[in-house]
């Protein structure tokens, strides 16, 4: 299988980490977006909307959406919960991830990290609600040593993947204990 993606894009790192977490055997293809490499005609056939991460399986079939690519890769693995209701749980992480997180960290990361913006250009809205995310995990992460219990699961893989790396987006981790050793025990198990 071939993977597209741009190892500097925590959504792909998402993918490369469960392939490397689980040995599953892959071509990595590298995409530079801010090229415009994703908006050819070759590449907008193997993703119509033009993004990052695509899996390309052996028989041609393709998959976007990180979180549907480490979905379809970890299935009967140990980064999903057995237990119906943690599985349940973890999804409820990866949804929020997206809609709540990742909207936040990885977009101030993206202005100052890709386009070179300060930290004063960014939108105070997104620091606040960036902030708000990362709260809401270190209360969580106060009760538990992984999102959704005791062993890493894919909402952990998903969210580490913008929390490491929220300083490169202006957010300090200074007040959120809980995170910060979240992050050192995620990195751990997956071998970063």
């Amino acid at each position: 299988m071939k993977i597209y993606g741009d190892l500097k894009s925590g959504n792909c790192l998402k993918v490369k980490w469960v392939c490397d977490r689980l040995s599953r055997r892959y071509t990595w293809v590298e995409i530079d977006t801010l090229k415009n490499e994703s908006r050819t005609p070759e590449f907008l056939k193997l993703n119509g909307a033009g993004q990052v991460p695509v899996l390309e399986l052996d028989d041609g079939r393709t998959l976007a959406q990180s979180n549907a690519i480490i979905r379809y890769l970890a299935r009967g693995t140990d980064l999903i919960p057995a237990e119906a209701f943690l599985a349940a749980k973890m999804d409820e992480w990866l949804f929020w991830e997206q809609y709540s997180h990742e909207p936040y960290l990885a977009v101030c990361r993206f202005q100052m990290f890709y386009l070179g913006q300060s930290q004063g250009d960014l939108d105070p809205e997104k620091v606040k609600r960036g902030y708000f995310a990362l709260a809401r995990m270190e209360h969580q992460l106060h009760d538990t040593r992984f999102l959704v219990g005791d062993a890493l699961s894919l909402a952990d893989v998903a969210l580490l993947a913008y929390t490491r790396v929220a300083h490169e987006g202006g957010f300090h981790l200074d007040g959120y204990a809980s995170v910060r050793r979240w992050v050192a025990d995620s990195e751990k198990v997956l071998g970063l």
